[in-house]
């Protein structure tokens, strides 16, 4: 759903990194954030618009403190446009993340739940959005057979069909048109017993050879479609999901880096999307414990080498002068207050005082415009208790 509000700039509700960092850039102010689980059937999704509308009076309360009535309506009228929309509100996921300011407004479906947060700030409130984006949690699964082609992006828990790019060939059909080589034999026959003729079906060896060459420039432009509209924007690791011998000749020719090197050997057409999720998670489920292992142990190493905090203040500072490279946050954890960008002193504040927000969120936006990685784990997945974990180049 799109507001019908002119002066608001449009925009798709895909997440994706480019997406996140435009998000982070963005300058207008006041920054409106706001998020809520919400349900995909019927009748649980019957309280979430009502949800969604006791969360608009209290980010409508936070704008009253510090911004005139009629500055007020103009930063609410697209939220208020949105709970009106019974359409919308009948094809939403698993969480929503809704995000105004003067001249935005982004909504975007997620696929795991979240806590509800409104927040009014400086800046926008990201980083749900920024484990959701979590490339270790997270996967694509691209469903290949020479006769259809389909994405998928999920987690843990969900599977949901992603839109491929019109660029993407869907078919072979569809990536080669005339130049499509088409099977046939030829028919010879030969005398039988009493006189008669048995007919005898002779394949010829060079189309074999012509289909297989069909084959590999179909999974050619697959794949460099996928990974230039789909693969690089999400940043998403790629499982794929094909026959066994599929798999040999699209590995063969992919360039795509977020090729995982396990997939799964079955036709996807056969499997359920239960099915499917299911066997997505086991292959992606190990790379996820593996790569937040590997996070955990930088920077342990960082740390014994006097280059790792896990103390906020230091870290912030650090952030200030570009010296952090690394960044593990807590996704459950808030620390309300504000960060001085030239100094990185944080100035504890109340979370629901007027443009104060996660200082946890300030300091991982902070560390990206810098270009520092970011993180976000779970709370028994962090190296420490304090909420963040950072290395530094220096």
């Amino acid at each position: 759903m799109k507001s019908t509000q002119a002066n608001v700039m449009h925009t798709h509700d895909t997440l994706t990194l480019t997406s996140l960092a435009e998000l982070a850039s963005f300058s207008g102010r006041p920054c409106l954030s706001l998020y809520q689980s919400t349900h995909r059937r019927h009748p649980e999704n019957q309280q979430d618009p009502i949800r969604f509308r006791h969360l608009l009076k209290a980010l409508e309360a936070s704008l009253q403190q510090q911004h005139a009535t009629d500055a007020v309506r103009v930063l609410m009228e697209p939220f208020e446009a949105l709970s009106q929309d019974h359409e919308f509100w009948n094809h939403t996921l698993d969480g929503l993340a809704v995000l105004g300011a003067p001249g935005l407004f982004r909504m975007f479906l997620l696929q795991r739940p979240v806590a509800e947060l409104t927040v009014v700030a400086d800046s926008f409130h990201t980083k749900p959005l920024r484990q959701s984006l979590q490339s270790a949690a997270r996967y694509q699964v691209l469903a290949l057979s020479r006769d259809k082609v389909q994405l998928f992006e999920g987690d843990r828990n969900a599977l949901d069909v992603v839109p491929l790019a019109a660029v993407v060939p869907e078919t072979m059909t569809a990536a080669l048109g005339d130049e499509r080589t088409e099977p046939h034999s030829t028919v010879a026959s030969y005398g039988g017993v009493g006189g008669g003729h048995l007919a005898m079906h002779h394949g010829q060896g060079g189309r074999k050879d012509e289909i297989d060459g069909d084959a590999e420039r179909f999974f050619r432009a697959v794949d460099r479609a996928v990974l230039e509209h789909h693969s690089r924007p999400s940043g998403l690791p790629l499982i794929l999901a094909a026959l066994p011998e599929h798999h040999h000749l699209f590995r063969e020719v992919s360039r795509n880096p977020f090729l995982m090197p396990d997939g799964l050997m079955a036709d996807p057409q056969g499997l359920s999307p239960e099915a499917l999720r299911r066997r997505a998670w086991d292959v992606a489920a190990p790379q996820q414990e593996a790569q937040q292992g590997s996070w955990r142990d930088a920077y342990a190493a960082a740390a014994a080498k006097g280059l790792g905090s896990e103390d906020v203040a230091l870290i912030a500072e650090a952030a200030a002068a570009g010296r952090v490279s690394t960044l593990l946050i807590e996704a459950e954890r808030e620390l309300p207050g504000r960060i001085d960008r030239s100094s990185g002193r944080i100035d504890p504040a109340e979370l629901d005082h007027p443009l104060v927000d996660d200082v946890l969120d300030d300091l991982a936006t902070f560390v990206e415009s810098m270009g520092g990685e970011v993180h976000v784990l779970p709370a028994d997945r962090m190296p420490c208790r304090t909420g963040a974990a950072a290395s530094f180049r220096h």
